[in-house]
């Protein structure tokens, strides 16, 4: 008896604690059962937001790894084997969330479509529309898919800084292919960032079930308000373990927009190297500061230097919003377009200094080869991610000009026709007005050799 008073007592203050919540008429709705013991539901909510949710099911194909020596020109050349380009057709499943209605906009997860060249959107109702990509974001993780479908519902979005740790939220999507499940919990933490799961991160991590499938799909208030996109989950064999992350509304709101009018995030840069500020270096600095960024590196030409920052300057608030990290101050730049002015607040010798900044576009990183010349046509090259020497091929499609050339991906271009490149923009340098032959010097897999593409 004393056991089921305790329990009594616990619905009664959970369903006090829901009904002092500022909710819409639908939301949390108290029910009677059976014995007339008053229950909360979130049923009226989520008939509301359940339609805006979308299961996607994607086919695309991808390379398959064949024999090293299959794809070595020498090998080609001496035994007159032709190269090999296997592919593999593959499948994936996700979710969605429809983010404008009207113009048929779905935002999801840039992973969830990646590589796909068929994506087939089904709703609640359980009609079904091919959908074209209109821009991808994988540095953000984040895609905006368009249908061509009337009677789309969507689902209000909340206000920036409206969620807390501790709010019930309730993920919605379709984990493992099962079509509109539901899970609950709370957020358990904001601001999430140095998983090293996305190149710009921010998230909302939470305690709600989300598996894989549930990736695209919406994390929502208690309200019906639209709270972030659901991610990634952090657990073993890829299972929920009550850790996983949502973009928040705010980020989203402002990718979908670039993605909408250009088909890309225009992100702009300060051109700086930036650090944790950590109590050592504040004492090192002689900085009464316990938080910020601490500029390691300032680049030639970049705004930065026009701005006149300084190595040592440790930058604490940007647009009058405190940065509390270098991530934080990363997230802050990148997701705003190039051209803008921001306001910088830095320590510098003890002292506060305010800076005005125009962040500019950043320096190209990767351009596809036929923009230099048909003979490179289906290879995409890149700055060198790990800051050496050459430019680096980080794609060749099978079949392509620059695959029967000899190109493979992974090789490292030094120089072209005798002319050193150590990024895209150098290499688009040698490249122009050289369109009867290329030489190039390759560095694969550690050895060196030229390629003569004519």
């Amino acid at each position: 008896m004393k056991l089921l008073r305790t329990k009594q007592c616990f619905l009664a203050l959970f369903v006090l604690v829901v009904s002092f919540v500022s909710l819409p008429s639908f939301a949390a709705i108290p029910a009677l059962t059976d014995q007339g013991a008053v229950v909360p539901t979130l049923a009226p909510m989520l008939k509301v937001v359940t339609p805006a949710v979308v299961h996607i099911a994607t086919e695309g194909k991808r390379k398959v790894e064949t024999s090293p020596f299959m794809n070595d020109p020498l090998f080609e050349r001496f035994f007159g084997v032709p190269r090999q380009q296997r592919e593999r057709r593959t499948q994936g499943l996700g979710s969605g969330v429809v983010f404008d209605a009207k113009s048929g906009y779905i935002v999801t997860n840039s992973h969830v479509i990646d590589g796909a060249d068929n994506i087939k959107v089904t709703l609640k109702d359980g009609r079904s529309f091919e959908a074209s990509i209109i821009g991808a974001d994988p540095d953000a993780d984040i895609a905006v898919i368009k249908i061509d479908a009337d009677k789309l519902q969507s689902i209000p979005l909340a206000k920036n800084g409206d969620i807390q740790v501790g709010d019930f939220v309730v993920a919605i999507g379709n984990p493992f292919g099962l079509q509109q499940t539901v899970t609950s919990g709370i957020v358990s933490a904001l601001g999430r960032s140095g998983l090293g799961i996305e190149s710009y991160e921010d998230f909302i991590q939470t305690d709600a079930s989300i598996n894989p499938g549930n990736s695209g799909g919406a994390l929502v208030s208690l309200k019906g308000e639209l709270v972030g996109i659901n991610t990634a989950i952090l657990g073993p064999n890829g299972g929920n373990v009550g850790i996983g992350f949502a973009i928040p509304i705010n980020m989203v709101q402002s990718i979908t927009s670039q993605l909408i009018e250009h088909g890309e995030v225009r992100r702009g840069r300060l051109g700086i190297g930036i650090q944790d500020l950590t109590p050592e270096l504040a004492k090192a600095f002689n900085i009464n500061a316990r938080r910020g960024a601490v500029v390691s590196q300032v680049e030639e030409g970049s705004p930065a230097e026009k701005a006149e920052i300084q190595v040592g300057d440790v930058i604490v608030e940007v647009n009058g919003k405190a940065v509390r990290s270098a991530s934080e101050l990363r997230n802050a730049v990148g997701l705003l377009r190039a051209g803008t002015k921001i306001n910088l607040l830095l320590l510098r010798e003890g002292e506060r200094k305010q800076i005005m900044v125009r962040i500019e576009e950043p320096k190209k990183e990767k351009f596809k080869g036929k923009q230099l010349s048909s003979k490179l046509g289906g290879a995409t090259f890149s700055n060198n991610p790990k800051g050496e020497r050459g430019v680096v091929v980080i794609e060749i499609e099978p079949g392509s000009p620059a695959s029967r050339a000899g190109l493979m991906e992974g090789d490292v271009v030094l120089s072209v026709n005798r002319q050193g490149v150590n990024s895209v923009d150098e290499m688009q340098a040698a490249v122009s007005g050289n369109q009867q032959a290329l030489v190039m010097n390759i560095l694969r897999n550690g050895r060196g050799l030229f390629l003569l593409i004519q």
